[in-house]
């Protein structure tokens, strides 16, 4: 079902001129749709599905009991960053099966926010794998659930295999203003790896 609002659409002013695009990312039931509905100043597009019995041997809910729907193409939102400059977030489906749809989302990509959920790491593999396939610079994002529990940078670095490079951040992707300072911290990671490679 795609999830759009009865309320007037807010269009962009005339004067921006520009669009940077990121994406947000990472493995079922991580929380991307709800980081993008967090950051949108408009109301996000959705394409969410009931899920049912048809999934139950491909989507597996351990530990995520009360998830009943599923992106099944993409989550989409804005924020008008200055009167000339906007920002498009697209967040990309978890599962393999949508995973089609993942370069095209990707393409153009300033870069992407990489949700990960520490108390199941070994889900992050695979997408984590795609954005260094594509080159795309990447920041990892820990989701803090209720229940996650503190682990020390190191250990997430190493059990992720990350590169010294790559930051690792944590936001609980519900609370907006959480959701803005992980946003922030990751466009300042991008323009400082921009201005070293100038």
């Amino acid at each position: 079902m795609v999830s759009v609002s009865s309320v007037e659409p807010a269009y962009l002013p005339p004067s921006v001129q520009g669009a940077v695009k990121i994406l947000v990312t990472g493995p079922f039931g991580v929380g991307k749709t709800t980081l993008v509905g967090a950051l949108s100043e408009i109301d996000p597009l959705r394409t969410e599905e009931t899920m049912t019995a048809a999934g139950e041997d491909v989507d597996d809910l351990t530990g995520r009991p009360h998830k009943s729907t599923t992106t099944v193409a993409l989550d989409f939102g804005r924020i008008t960053l200055s009167g000339r400059l906007a920002l498009y977030l697209f967040g990309t489906p978890g599962q393999q099966r949508f995973w089609p749809l993942w370069e095209d989302l990707s393409r153009g990509a300033l870069g992407a926010i990489a949700l990960v959920d520490s108390r199941r790491i070994e889900e992050s593999f695979d997408v984590l794998g795609l954005l260094e396939e594509q080159r795309i610079p990447f920041a990892v994002a820990v989701n803090l659930f209720p229940d996650t529990p503190p682990y020390p940078e190191e250990e997430l670095r190493a059990a992720l295999d990350l590169l010294p490079g790559v930051p690792i951040l944590t936001c609980d992707v519900r609370d907006e203003g959480a959701a803005h300072r992980l946003l922030i911290d990751f466009v300042d990671h991008l323009r400082v790896g921009a201005l070293e490679l100038s």
